[in-house]
C-alpha cells in the first residue's frame, strides 16, 4: 500500500468517525434545532418585511435587498404566523 492510498484511507476513516460523532451528539436535538432554525428564519423575514407590514424600520434602505431572499418563504410564513391571507396589498400568494 503507497502513502497516497493509505493516505486516502485514513481520510475516509476519520470523516466517518466525524460523521458518527455528528449524528450522535446532534440527533436528538434535530427536531428542536429545526424548529429555532424556523423561529429564526420568522423572525428574520418579520423584520425583513416590517415597513411593508407597516412597522417603522430604520434600517428599510438596506433589508429591501433582502426581499428576494424571503419572497419564496412568503407563503408558508404568513400561514404560520396565523395570517389566513397576504397581508400585503401589492403580494397576492393565495
Amino acid at each position: 500500500m503507497s502513502r497516497t492510498e493509505a493516505a486516502r484511507r485514513l481520510r475516509r476513516h476519520w470523516a466517518a468517525f466525524r460523521r458518527g460523532l455528528a449524528e450522535y451528539y446532534a440527533g436528538p436535538y434535530r427536531q428542536m434545532l429545526a424548529r429555532e432554525q424556523r423561529d429564526e428564519d420568522d423572525l428574520f423575514t418579520l423584520i425583513v418585511l416590517g415597513e411593508a407590514l407597516g412597522v417603522p424600520d430604520p434600517a428599510a434602505y438596506y433589508s429591501v435587498e433582502l426581499m428576494p431572499l424571503v419572497a419564496d418563504d412568503f407563503h408558508r410564513w404568513h400561514r404560520r404566523m396565523g395570517m389566513p391571507r397576504s397581508p400585503l396589498d401589492h403580494v397576492s400568494c393565495c
